[in-house]
Protein backbone atom coordinates (compact mmCIF):
# COMPACT_ATOMS: atom_id res chain seq x y z
CA UNK A 1 0.00 0.00 0.00
CA UNK A 2 2.85 2.47 0.56
CA UNK A 3 4.19 1.61 -2.55
CA UNK A 4 1.28 2.08 -4.53
CA UNK A 5 0.70 5.60 -2.94
CA UNK A 6 4.16 6.75 -3.71
CA UNK A 7 3.83 5.53 -7.46
CA UNK A 8 0.55 7.59 -7.46
CA UNK A 9 2.62 10.36 -5.65
CA UNK A 10 4.83 10.54 -8.96
CA UNK A 11 2.51 10.50 -10.96
CA UNK A 12 2.25 14.66 -10.31
CA UNK A 13 5.72 14.80 -11.34
CA UNK A 14 5.29 12.85 -14.56
CA UNK A 15 2.53 15.16 -15.33
CA UNK A 16 4.88 18.39 -14.48
CA UNK A 17 7.75 16.53 -16.98
CA UNK A 18 5.37 16.18 -19.62
CA UNK A 19 4.24 20.02 -18.95
CA UNK A 20 8.01 21.20 -19.11
CA UNK A 21 8.85 19.52 -22.30
CA UNK A 22 11.13 16.80 -20.09
CA UNK A 23 11.55 13.32 -20.98
CA UNK A 24 12.18 12.12 -17.93
CA UNK A 25 11.81 11.73 -14.46
CA UNK A 26 14.75 10.67 -11.66
CA UNK A 27 13.40 8.35 -9.21
CA UNK A 28 15.21 7.05 -5.70
CA UNK A 29 14.69 3.66 -5.05
CA UNK A 30 15.60 3.52 -1.36
CA UNK A 31 13.47 0.95 1.01
CA UNK A 32 15.14 -2.24 1.84
CA UNK A 33 19.38 -2.56 1.47
CA UNK A 34 18.19 -6.00 1.12
CA UNK A 35 18.15 -7.71 -2.76
CA UNK A 36 16.00 -10.43 -1.91
CA UNK A 37 13.50 -7.86 -0.65
CA UNK A 38 14.31 -4.57 -2.70
CA UNK A 39 14.32 -6.19 -6.25
CA UNK A 40 10.69 -7.52 -6.11
CA UNK A 41 9.24 -3.88 -4.55
CA UNK A 42 11.34 -1.87 -7.00
CA UNK A 43 10.89 -4.33 -10.00
CA UNK A 44 6.68 -3.51 -9.34
CA UNK A 45 6.72 0.08 -8.31
CA UNK A 46 8.80 1.33 -11.13
CA UNK A 47 6.59 -0.98 -13.55
CA UNK A 48 3.48 1.16 -12.57
CA UNK A 49 4.84 4.19 -12.45
CA UNK A 50 6.90 3.61 -15.90
CA UNK A 51 2.89 2.14 -17.55
CA UNK A 52 1.56 5.48 -16.62
CA UNK A 53 4.77 7.64 -17.84
CA UNK A 54 4.81 5.96 -20.81
CA UNK A 55 1.11 7.30 -21.57
CA UNK A 56 2.72 10.59 -21.67
CA UNK A 57 6.01 9.74 -23.36
CA UNK A 58 7.91 10.06 -19.93
CA UNK A 59 10.98 7.91 -18.85
CA UNK A 60 11.63 6.85 -15.17
CA UNK A 61 14.91 6.39 -14.15
CA UNK A 62 17.09 5.13 -11.60
CA UNK A 63 20.15 7.05 -10.69
CA UNK A 64 22.47 5.57 -8.25
CA UNK A 65 21.71 7.85 -5.36
CA UNK A 66 22.59 5.16 -2.40
CA UNK A 67 21.71 1.89 -0.79
CA UNK A 68 21.11 -0.65 -3.38
CA UNK A 69 20.27 2.18 -6.31
CA UNK A 70 24.47 2.72 -6.13
CA UNK A 71 25.01 -1.78 -6.77
CA UNK A 72 25.26 -0.95 -10.53
CA UNK A 73 24.69 -4.97 -11.21
CA UNK A 74 21.59 -4.54 -8.86
CA UNK A 75 19.76 -1.50 -11.11
CA UNK A 76 20.69 -3.23 -14.20
CA UNK A 77 18.86 -6.76 -13.21
CA UNK A 78 15.79 -4.90 -12.06
CA UNK A 79 15.25 -2.98 -15.73
CA UNK A 80 15.87 -6.51 -16.92
CA UNK A 81 13.24 -7.62 -15.55
CA UNK A 82 10.95 -4.89 -16.27
CA UNK A 83 11.65 -5.20 -19.64
CA UNK A 84 10.21 -1.58 -20.37
CA UNK A 85 11.29 0.58 -22.74
CA UNK A 86 10.60 4.09 -20.92
CA UNK A 87 12.64 2.29 -18.06
CA UNK A 88 16.63 3.38 -17.71
CA UNK A 89 19.26 4.87 -15.29
CA UNK A 90 21.03 8.24 -14.61
CA UNK A 91 24.69 7.09 -13.39
CA UNK A 92 25.94 9.77 -11.55
CA UNK A 93 29.44 10.02 -11.47
CA UNK A 94 29.58 10.44 -7.75
CA UNK A 95 26.69 8.71 -5.25
CA UNK A 96 28.45 5.29 -4.81
CA UNK A 97 27.47 5.03 -1.05
CA UNK A 98 25.73 1.44 -0.55
CA UNK A 99 25.72 1.63 3.53
CA UNK A 100 25.95 4.60 5.97
CA UNK A 101 25.81 4.61 9.75
CA UNK A 102 22.92 3.61 11.42
CA UNK A 103 21.05 1.98 8.20
CA UNK A 104 20.36 6.09 7.44
CA UNK A 105 19.31 6.94 3.99
CA UNK A 106 21.67 10.29 4.46
CA UNK A 107 24.95 11.09 6.59
CA UNK A 108 28.33 9.47 7.15
CA UNK A 109 29.07 6.54 4.67
CA UNK A 110 30.95 3.42 5.64
CA UNK A 111 30.91 1.16 2.18
CA UNK A 112 31.35 2.20 -1.36
CA UNK A 113 30.20 0.41 -4.39
CA UNK A 114 34.18 -0.62 -5.37
CA UNK A 115 34.55 0.10 -8.50
CA UNK A 116 32.70 3.72 -9.91
CA UNK A 117 34.22 3.42 -13.58
CA UNK A 118 32.57 0.10 -13.75
CA UNK A 119 29.49 1.15 -12.61
CA UNK A 120 29.35 3.64 -14.63
CA UNK A 121 29.93 1.40 -18.07
CA UNK A 122 27.02 -0.95 -16.84
CA UNK A 123 24.32 1.41 -16.20
CA UNK A 124 25.24 3.44 -19.53
CA UNK A 125 23.50 1.12 -21.90
CA UNK A 126 20.17 1.88 -20.21
CA UNK A 127 21.13 5.64 -19.44
CA UNK A 128 18.68 8.27 -20.73
CA UNK A 129 20.53 11.59 -18.50
CA UNK A 130 24.14 11.27 -17.14
CA UNK A 131 25.07 13.60 -14.13
CA UNK A 132 28.57 14.62 -13.77
CA UNK A 133 29.41 15.07 -9.92
CA UNK A 134 32.16 16.86 -8.65
CA UNK A 135 33.61 17.19 -5.40
CA UNK A 136 36.25 19.47 -5.24
CA UNK A 137 39.12 20.47 -7.61
CA UNK A 138 43.34 20.45 -7.69
CA UNK A 139 45.23 23.57 -8.83
CA UNK A 140 44.69 22.16 -12.71
CA UNK A 141 40.85 22.24 -12.24
CA UNK A 142 40.46 18.55 -12.25
CA UNK A 143 38.45 16.92 -9.96
CA UNK A 144 40.34 15.34 -7.10
CA UNK A 145 38.52 11.78 -6.54
CA UNK A 146 37.10 11.03 -10.37
CA UNK A 147 39.21 10.91 -13.75
CA UNK A 148 36.79 13.01 -15.87
CA UNK A 149 38.48 12.13 -19.00
CA UNK A 150 37.99 8.19 -17.79
CA UNK A 151 34.10 9.00 -17.10
CA UNK A 152 33.72 10.76 -20.23
CA UNK A 153 35.20 7.79 -22.47
CA UNK A 154 32.95 5.50 -21.03
CA UNK A 155 29.51 7.58 -21.49
CA UNK A 156 31.02 8.61 -25.22
CA UNK A 157 31.95 4.34 -25.86
CA UNK A 158 28.33 3.56 -24.84
CA UNK A 159 27.11 5.74 -27.63
CA UNK A 160 25.41 8.32 -25.86
CA UNK A 161 24.71 11.77 -27.22
CA UNK A 162 22.11 13.44 -24.91
CA UNK A 163 22.82 16.17 -22.32
CA UNK A 164 25.34 15.57 -19.00
CA UNK A 165 23.90 17.26 -16.28
CA UNK A 166 26.19 18.90 -13.60
CA UNK A 167 25.97 18.70 -9.85
CA UNK A 168 28.50 20.18 -7.59
CA UNK A 169 28.74 18.82 -4.10
CA UNK A 170 32.21 20.03 -3.00
CA UNK A 171 32.60 22.65 -0.10
CA UNK A 172 35.90 24.75 -1.30
CA UNK A 173 33.94 26.87 -3.86
CA UNK A 174 30.44 28.62 -4.03
CA UNK A 175 27.87 27.02 -6.11
CA UNK A 176 28.52 28.80 -8.73
CA UNK A 177 32.28 28.43 -9.01
CA UNK A 178 31.71 24.74 -8.66
CA UNK A 179 29.11 24.43 -11.13
CA UNK A 180 31.21 26.46 -13.53
CA UNK A 181 34.57 24.81 -12.37
CA UNK A 182 32.82 21.29 -13.56
CA UNK A 183 31.76 22.54 -17.12
CA UNK A 184 34.90 23.23 -17.93
CA UNK A 185 36.34 20.46 -16.71
CA UNK A 186 34.00 18.39 -18.67
CA UNK A 187 35.38 20.52 -21.72
CA UNK A 188 38.52 20.25 -21.08
CA UNK A 189 38.15 16.25 -20.75
CA UNK A 190 35.69 15.97 -23.56
CA UNK A 191 39.25 17.40 -25.68
CA UNK A 192 41.18 14.67 -24.66
CA UNK A 193 38.67 11.81 -25.52
CA UNK A 194 39.23 8.79 -28.23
Amino acid sequence: AVRDQAVENHKKWIDAAAVLGGHSIRVNTFGSNEAEVWQPSVQDGLSKLAAYGATKNINVLIENHGWLSSDAPEVMKAIAEIGMDNVGTLPDFGNWCVKRADGENWGECLEEYPDYYQGIELMMPAAKAVSAKSYNFDEEGNETKLDYVRMLQIVKDAGYTGYIGIEYEGDELSEKEGINATRNLLLKAAKSLN
